[in-house]
């Protein structure tokens, strides 16, 4: 039976493998839509382990050459419930990318939300047997941390060691090299319900695709839209989604804290389609075109035809005021500000120097929404956009597209994690990580 820090070395392998022959696709499975990119990487010259990467790193080095998006299917709270119809649309998703690149993808980088995670801050100290920082030593010191017991169900998807520190300097990103007596680490470890994960991995694999990695979507989500001075100042990042809204605080540009509320822009089209008697499909198309959260004195005199096929001639021609409309659709996202409030201070939030908070994914569209968003969470609220990277098409540069982007940024540079050194089999943590990850074994 193989443990977690082999199925993520494995898979680590094959994304090299995969840049190796050029070629990746990137696909984000949501509640409401399946994105997917095939990207080309510029070659093997551009791999180097260049130690920490900054989030604007790798922007030359792959090209967006196919792009494509389909409607969700059988995913609720970002999780898959129904493999059957998640299953195609990632095969609808992924074929038409494959027909706007000319080129077939076997490897896969997938990122989802949802899946309750929990974080986890550990720490480790360890003597060095030589003057100079080693690989060794910084594998001794990872797996020197004290690996809570997070639960039965349960797997580590991110460990990121997030500061070094180096006798009494601490601060250090990368402390390979550097002189000292004692090396302490502090890790942030990030784990979620391991169904999700496996429930994905296997629909991957009956797609005739392989899985070259794998990541949270609150995580890519934050890599993809705060800028550079967010990421080390220190920022939330609040992906609104379909299904869920991802919450992930940043600093020293490592993320030290990932939650979800099992909430999203789709819980807003149902209170429309219950509040005026609608179709969801009418609903969605109300809240995209004349929603809002913030109401004039105007808005109780724009009617909105609310329409239907319903035959009867009264009934499909009823009307509604934007006003109701608005006072249906503000309730809701209250309520879900309000809960990502309360993740905010759990993780401690108003202790950083920096209270920046970036709002991205589908749901931030609404109108007036950072200024509902600036009254609830705190005075610093922005509107976010996913970076801009080569050969994206005009129609996938929206919030909406920040974790397809993200995983795009973290597929061509991922940050130093746990198995990406090499510990020693007699060396790994006695209780946790040592348990079989069944699902890699299953799966390939």
């Amino acid at each position: 039976m193989m443990d977690l820090y082999d199925s993520q070395r494995s898979m680590r392998h094959m994304r090299k493998l995969a840049m190796q022959r050029g070629v990746v696709a990137i696909l984000d499975v949501g509640s409401s839509k399946i994105a997917c990119l095939v990207l080309r990487f510029d070659g093997p010259s551009r791999l180097g382990d260049e130690g920490e990467i900054g989030s604007l790193a790798g922007q030359s080095g792959f090209r967006v050459i196919g792009a494509a998006t389909t409607r969700s299917r059988g995913v609720r709270f970002g999780e898959i419930c129904a493999m059957g119809e998640t299953e195609r649309a990632i095969r609808t998703a992924l074929q038409a990318a494959q027909k706007m690149a000319g080129i077939r993808v076997d490897h896969v980088i997938a990122c989802f939300s949802g899946a309750e995670p929990r974080s986890y801050g550990l720490d480790a100290q360890v003597e060095l047997e030589g003057q100079m920082v080693t690989e060794q030593d910084v594998a001794r010191v990872l797996a020197s941390c004290d690996v809570p017991e997070y639960g039965e169900g349960r797997e580590v998807l991110h460990a990121q060691p997030v500061n070094f520190a180096l006798d009494h300097r601490s601060g250090l990103s990368d402390p390979r090299g550097q002189l000292g007596n004692a090396l302490s680490v502090d890790l942030h470890m990030l784990t979620v319900e391991a169904d999700a994960v496996q429930h994905l991995a296997h629909c991957i694999k009956r797609c005739d695709l392989e899985l070259a990695g794998i990541a949270s979507s609150a995580y890519v989500s934050g890599i993809a839209s705060l800028v550079e001075d967010e990421q080390e100042l220190g920022a939330a990042c609040i992906d609104l989604g379909g299904g869920s809204t991802g919450v992930s605080i940043f600093i020293k540009k490592h993320m030290i804290y990932a939650d979800a509320v099992r909430m999203g822009g789709d819980h807003v089209t149902s209170d429309i389609s219950m509040g005026l008697q609608v179709p969801t499909a009418n609903a969605e198309r109300i809240k995209t075109f004349y929603g809002g959260v913030h109401a004039t004195g105007m808005d109780d005199r724009e009617m909105i035809e609310i329409g239907g096929d319903t035959g009867d001639y009264e009934h499909d021609r009823r009307t509604a005021s934007r006003a109701e409309l608005i006072g249906i659709m503000r309730p809701r996202v209250e309520e879900i500000l309000e809960e990502v409030r309360a993740r905010l201070d759990a993780a401690g939030f108003d202790h950083l120097p920096s209270q920046q908070i970036v709002l991205t994914g589908g749901g931030s569209q609404i109108p007036g929404l950072d200024g509902l968003a600036s009254k609830i969470l705190g005075q610093q609220v922005r509107l976010g956009r996913p970076l801009r990277v080569h050969g994206l098409p005009q129609a996938a540069t929206g919030p909406g597209f920040a974790s397809a982007v993200g995983l795009a940024l973290f597929a061509a540079h991922p940050q130093d994690e746990w198995w990406d050194f090499d510990i020693p089999a007699d060396r790994y943590p006695a209780r946790s990580l040592r348990r079989a990850v069944k699902w890699f074994r299953d799966n390939w």
